[in-house]
């Protein structure tokens, strides 16, 4: 997709899950291509830090360097006072937020080969936190402790067109989160469009089906944030909901009265599982729906 519309579609980042990021190869490939990439990699994944200090000469051969490990043993080891906690944006049920750590080391690829330099992310988040919905991986894509869940991610040091500048902490972040929206995106298509529900035998009759499902999605996408300037509380099931049985009403099914009861009700109930939400963690929202 890249040779024939990376051209045409005006990006920054290319991001994605452990399932392209395990693959040396896909990141060698986007390198050459100079893309700037965020990509997942197994907890599994053998690294060298090239920050950490060298251990002590000997006097003869060699130089040692930083001894390979795997990046839980490596985050592991870290300082607490290394993790940095960023507001991305504001969400639905509050702030944002992600916790994360950004360290150049070397990977080793598959018979033992030394890979190129590259910055490895590490974030985190409480395992309580259920406010952000993030994809499900493989089961090496993430790991956890007592208290956090923890996912890493790599992203190159230099592309074909020559060095790149360290990316920031606020960058890096808003991509990450960019990809979880992207994959919301595709959940919410195939829970609210049809996207997953095709019955068709080439090609073409499959890209008409994607289509039309993501011109159906970015509609209610677009509605629901229109609406959510006069009722927060409003969400895309709802816009759905509400569209269908408007069209439906052509058909003598319930009448408007009937619809905007309906409505209403479950307005009034997000609306205060919003306000309670934002009360417990301390953080009043806006205005409360009445």
């Amino acid at each position: 997709m890249l040779p024939l519309w990376g051209a045409h579609v005006p990006h920054g980042w290319v991001t994605g899950d452990e399932e392209l990021g395990r693959h040396p190869q896909c990141r060698h490939d986007l390198r050459e291509r100079g893309e700037r990439y965020v990509l997942g990699v197994p907890c599994t994944t053998t690294m060298r830090d090239l920050e950490a200090p060298w251990p002590a000469y000997q006097g003869r051969g060699r130089r040692p360097q930083a001894s390979w490990q795997s990046v839980t043993e490596w985050r592991k080891s870290l300082n607490p006072h290394a993790w940095r906690r960023l507001t991305v944006r504001d969400g639905e049920k509050g702030p944002v937020d992600i916790e994360m750590v950004i360290r150049r080391v070397q990977t080793r690829l598959e018979r033992k080969r030394t890979g190129p330099d590259e910055w490895l992310v590490v974030t985190r988040r409480p395992l309580a936190d259920t406010r952000t919905w993030e994809p499900q991986g493989s089961p090496d894509a993430t790991e956890q402790d007592a208290r956090y869940r923890y996912r890493y991610y790599v992203s190159p040091t230099r592309v074909s067109a020559g060095e790149l500048a360290a990316p920031s902490l606020a960058e890096l972040a808003r991509v990450i989160k960019a990809g979880a929206c992207i994959e919301a995106s595709f959940k919410r298509g195939k829970g609210e469009a049809g996207m997953d529900e095709y019955q068709v035998r080439t090609w073409q009759g499959w890209h008409h089906h994607m289509a039309l499902s993501l011109i159906a999605v970015w509609f209610l996408i677009g509605e629901t944030h229109r609406g959510q300037q006069v009722t927060p509380a409003l969400t895309l099931p709802q816009v759905r909901y509400g569209l269908s049985v408007l069209l439906l009403e052509v058909y003598c099914t319930p009448g408007i009265d009937y619809i905007g009861r309906q409505v209403q009700r479950q307005l009034m109930r997000n609306e205060s599982a919003r306000f309670y939400h934002h009360r417990t963690r301390k953080c009043m929202p806006q205005r409360k729906l009445r």
